[in-house]
């Protein structure tokens, strides 16, 4: 199995096993904190499957309908992952907000508390291989997955403060704890919706990464500069075309070679997928 399809798999695995655990500990004890939790767990069955289907989408090379390849398709996955999270951090914003209105009392004992630590200790493990492998392999889809896994582990984390303070008595406990996590993913499904909305739309890269490809370039022989360097992103990977001058006495060859070497420098950093490169005479050509 290809090693980016690893944690999609794993995801979709320990999320079901997770989901029916809870589920089945909240239903035989009536912890609507342990139904909501395992209800969300399922939410990221299902993202995670639309994950794995934006990476096959994704990873199909150019045709004519898309002669440029298919690499939007996964920050366009990613976007709706961020939109799923946007609503889970509603959804538990909302739940804290009517527990705090309305109130209501459970019965906690070690066995719901053992499987919310579970869950906490499984996700965060998930979270950290999938965030792993998506930064290693820049794959914004497992990227935002991990940080769905992150969110299922602090909405358990709210779950375990819950039921531990209404195990000795504080009634609003879950439900100022779920505040805090509904915050925290409102940011994060912000953080990963922003960024993948500049990946579909051609957002130019960075100050750095621009000096970076120029830096490339200037580095081969007989290129004596380097201009009109324009560069945007489709989808995660950056598409560069630029100028580069040469020596008037040099041969036709000689400035195709240099032309050649720029565009392999250029193409073997991991932002860029492809470099299109023209070649001007100093002093001759613009």
């Amino acid at each position: 199995m290809e090693e980016i399809y690893r944690p999609i798999w794993l995801s979709i695995i320990g999320n079901v096993l997770l989901a029916a655990l809870k589920l089945a500990v909240g239903f035989l004890y009536s912890s609507i904190a342990l139904i909501s939790d395992g209800v969300h767990s399922l939410s990221d069955v299902v993202t995670s499957v639309i994950g794995y289907a934006g990476i096959r989408i994704s990873s199909k090379p150019p045709d004519k309908s898309h002669p440029f390849g298919h690499s939007r398709f996964e920050p366009l996955v990613a976007f709706l992952i961020g939109e799923a999270l946007l609503i889970v951090a509603y959804e538990i914003g909302r739940d804290a907000v009517y527990r705090i209105l309305h109130g209501g009392a459970i019965e906690v004992n070690s066995l719901m508390l053992g499987v919310t630590v579970l869950s906490i200790l499984v996700k965060e493990l998930m979270f950290r291989y999938s965030v792993h492998v998506g930064r290693k392999l820049n794959s914004q889809i497992l990227i935002a997955d991990a940080y769905h896994h992150r969110s299922d582990s602090l909405s358990s984390l709210a779950v375990l403060i819950g039921l531990g303070a209404q195990r000795i008595g504080f009634e609003y406990g879950d439900a100022l704890a779920g505040l805090v996590v509904a915050l925290f993913l409102l940011k994060v499904s912000l953080d990963i919706i922003l960024q993948n909305v500049g990946y579909l739309t051609g957002q130019a890269p960075s100050f750095e990464v621009c000096e970076k490809i120029k830096g490339r370039a200037l580095g081969v022989p007989n290129v004596l500069g380097v201009h009109d360097l324009r560069a945007h992103y489709v989808g995660n990977k950056l598409h560069v075309e630029l100028h580069i001058e040469v020596p008037p006495g040099i041969s036709l060859k000689e400035a195709h070679d240099a032309s050649e070497e720029v565009k392999k420098r250029i193409e073997e950093l991991p932002e860029v997928e492809v470099a299109f490169v023209h070649v001007d005479i100093k002093g001759i050509t613009d």
